[in-house]
């Protein structure tokens, strides 16, 4: 009975991981509009959010350098998630779309492994043998958070943009 219950609680989440991809994958499969004028919504949301954290308990000491790496990785992340993403303007209504490519989702499902593997990691001692406590992987992972969707909506608002203009200038 004890084998039994022990697989539980690491298939479920591996279930629960793999019914997302391939919902992921299946709604990736269409092109999806774009529109330049609503993409800074959620880089403003999060921005809000992680300002609420970082003001409600901001990290100290050591937890600083940590979020500005993570802050860098974040960024460096998002950049190349957003290059992955294909854009398409309809060279007859100027219409910009987008449709995510799979490496675009195999780039996710690797960060959601990297993620486990941390957690893992934490979970077994991890955050005292680096001197980390919750609050600081916490702020660390925001600012790496924040990082990825600031710059994958700007790598993806600049390229679109410079696609529409290439395509008004030869309609």
């Amino acid at each position: 009975m004890n084998g039994q219950t022990g697989w539980l609680p690491t298939l479920m989440p591996i279930g629960i991981v793999a019914l997302v991809v391939a919902l992921r994958w299946w709604r990736g499969q269409k092109m999806r509009r774009l529109r330049l004028e609503t993409m800074w919504v959620l880089p403003a949301l999060f921005t809000v959010i992680a300002a609420m954290l970082f003001s409600a308990m901001p990290p100290s000491g050591w937890g600083w350098a940590l979020c500005v790496v993570t802050l860098g990785i974040g960024l460096a992340l998002g950049w190349q998630r957003g290059r992955l993403m294909r854009i398409e303007i309809d060279p007859a209504t100027h219409r910009i779309n987008h449709r995510p490519s799979p490496a675009a989702l195999l780039f996710i499902v690797a960060l959601l492994l990297v993620r486990t593997a941390i957690r893992q990691a934490m979970a077994h001692g991890g955050a005292t043998m680096l001197h980390l406590n919750a609050a600081t992987v916490t702020d660390a992972l925001m600012a790496m958070g924040w990082g990825l969707i600031v710059a994958q909506r700007i790598e993806m608002f600049l390229r679109a943009r410079a696609l529409l203009a290439a395509a008004r200038i030869k309609a």
